[in-house]
């Protein structure tokens, strides 16, 4: 193995198993590595969403042209009444507004110093606390069936919407409209989601013209869009209908079966806070994807901190560092790291969700 890396290993189990003194993360410096890490298989995932195609979307297409692309689109595909999706297009709404916040996102922005307090404050804490504790035994029952833990769903909950208080103040065809015929270099998505929408409408009996969400398309206490919606949202109450809008347990449901549906391995950690060995350059990976063995981060120098979980031996794992309030931070991110940026694809904003779950978790276990 070598003399180097036999000091990296030592280090890192050492610092595995004592309690850390704060000190100062030194500037990383050029020194070699290990010979390249061993990759695993990614975490198997659904189907990419269909996209809709070049007559729909290609801007030098005019929009008449385009709108009517769409009707056949969403006809063919979906099976929706074409004199439906044209009398819905007739009241949708271009708003500049929405073009603007698409081309603003936090995590293209903000430090993970200035990002974290956004979520970790004391007011979102508790409300999570007793959002869990007014809706223990439906949470219970979801992660029972599914394996994923309540305060994950209820921190997904927090983050997205403030526990379902602030869902979106657009109405959702105008959001949808806007992006798939205004907003070019994503129309292919957006156009297919507004799609889904009118596949959606014609599934639950809904009316799209009423629906309000994000500015992005996204609705209820977990900020679904339409094909999430169709692909992984699930009636919990056996009512019938699936009501991501209000139904507690359709939306507890809806998030765990997303999560499962992407990855989510039952009673495995999620990340862990790491430390770099001295002298160590970081490794960058650039993708959140867990697909190098958990031993193979140990021998790049980093290992967990004192009560931070460790992965079993073969499974897959990757690093991530961020700029936090007290200098640089370096995490380990797991299989159920990973499946979190399916949620969102911010390694930032899957930090936050954990680092809240915990707290709820933490506070709900202190309650009286």
């Amino acid at each position: 193995m070598g003399r180097r890396l036999l000091v990296f290993v030592a280090a890192a189990l050492l610092a595995a198993c004592a309690t850390p003194v704060p000190t100062p993360v030194p500037e990383p410096v050029a020194v070699p590595h290990p010979d390249p890490l061993p990759t695993l298989p990614p975490v198997p995932q659904p189907p990419e969403r269909p996209v809709a195609p070049a007559p729909v979307v290609d801007a030098a297409i005019p929009q008449a042209q385009r709108e009517a692309a769409f009707v056949d689109y969403a006809a063919t595909t979906y099976g929706v009444a074409p004199d439906a999706v044209r009398a819905s297009l007739a009241q949708a709404k271009f708003q500049q507004s929405i073009v603007d916040a698409m081309n603003r996102p936090a995590e293209k922005v903000r430090s993970w110093a200035d990002y974290r307090p956004i979520f970790m404050t004391d007011r979102r804490i508790e409300g999570g606390v007793a959002f869990m504790a007014q809706h223990r035994d439906e949470l219970a029952r979801v992660s029972a069936a599914t394996g994923v833990p309540a305060e994950y769903i209820v921190a997904i909950i927090g983050v997205e919407t403030s526990y379902g208080a602030i869902t979106g103040k657009y109405r959702v065809l105008d959001a949808l409209y806007t992006l798939a015929f205004g907003y070019p270099k994503r129309a292919p998505f957006f156009a297919g989601e507004l799609a889904q929408l009118f596949a959606l409408g014609k599934e639950e009996g809904t009316d799209v013209a009423t629906l309000q969400g994000s500015y992005a398309g996204a609705m209820g206490w977990g900020q679904f869009m339409p094909s999430s919606w169709r692909n992984w949202g699930r009636d919990g109450d056996g009512d019938g209908r699936r009501d991501l809008l209000g139904d507690p347990e359709d939306v507890f449901a809806s998030i765990a079966n997303y999560f499962v549906a992407h990855g989510w391995e039952r009673g495995a950690p999620v990340a862990a806070r790491a430390d770099l060995a001295p002298g160590v350059s970081e490794f960058s990976p650039g993708a959140p994807d867990p697909v190098y063995p958990v031993e193979s981060i140990l021998v790049r120098g980093y290992a967990p901190r004192a009560g931070e979980p460790m992965a079993k031996a073969g499974e897959g794992a990757t690093v991530f560092a961020f700029d936090g309030a007290e200098g640089r931070e370096h995490w380990i991110g797991y299989r159920n790291f990973y499946v979190i940026t399916r949620y969102n694809h911010s390694p930032m904003y899957a930090l936050a969700v954990h680092q809240l779950a915990q707290a709820i978790r933490a506070g709900s276990a202190a309650a009286p």
